[in-house]
């Protein structure tokens, strides 16, 4: 791995951990345990693109694991890393079939997110109507997969034009 490459690795992992930090000081609404908008999905959606698959996947879990040995507990890990790689790897599938725009490839992964959480959550709590918060948790990964979807597909045309 050559210098340049470390460097961007740094910055990429730093980013996403800042991102995810920052994520925990913004409240969100609804009062759903567990809801946020994603923030450090753009940078693990923008190293999908740019990086390719094997280095976003390294990134995913890199971040994943800091966040959760920094802010979470043994609980949140297992929460993100289910929602974590399962999006991951619909992002990648999606992203495989060279037919999606970005902002699909992120809801795809916004709601698969969403998705591997609550299975984990029916396994670790052992109850399956934890399942009754599916719909709006589809809903909300909809939105923030629009939402990282944009602005991810913002950055890649600037990095682009780089």
């Amino acid at each position: 791995m050559n210098t340049k490459k470390i460097a961007l690795w740094g910055m990429l992992t730093a980013l996403a951990f800042v991102l995810s930090y920052l994520e925990t000081l913004i409240p969100f609404p609804i009062g759903i345990p567990g809801a946020k908008l994603g923030l450090a999905n753009l940078v693990v959606l923008t190293a999908l693109y740019k990086l390719g698959y094997k280095d976003a996947f390294i990134l995913n879990l890199i971040r994943i694991f800091l966040t959760a040995m920094t802010f979470g507990n043994v609980f949140s890990l297992i929460m993100s890393l289910a929602g974590g790689m399962l999006s991951y790897a619909v992002m990648a599938l999606a992203k495989k079939t060279e037919k999606l725009p970005v902002i699909l490839v992120s809801i795809s992964g916004g709601i698969s997110h969403n998705i591997g959480q609550i299975l984990a959550a029916v396994f670790v709590i052992k109850n399956i109507h934890v399942l009754a918060y599916l719909p709006v948790l589809l809903f909300i990964g909809i939105i923030s997969g629009t939402l990282i979807g944009i602005a991810g597909k913002e950055i890649l045309e600037k990095l682009q034009k780089l």
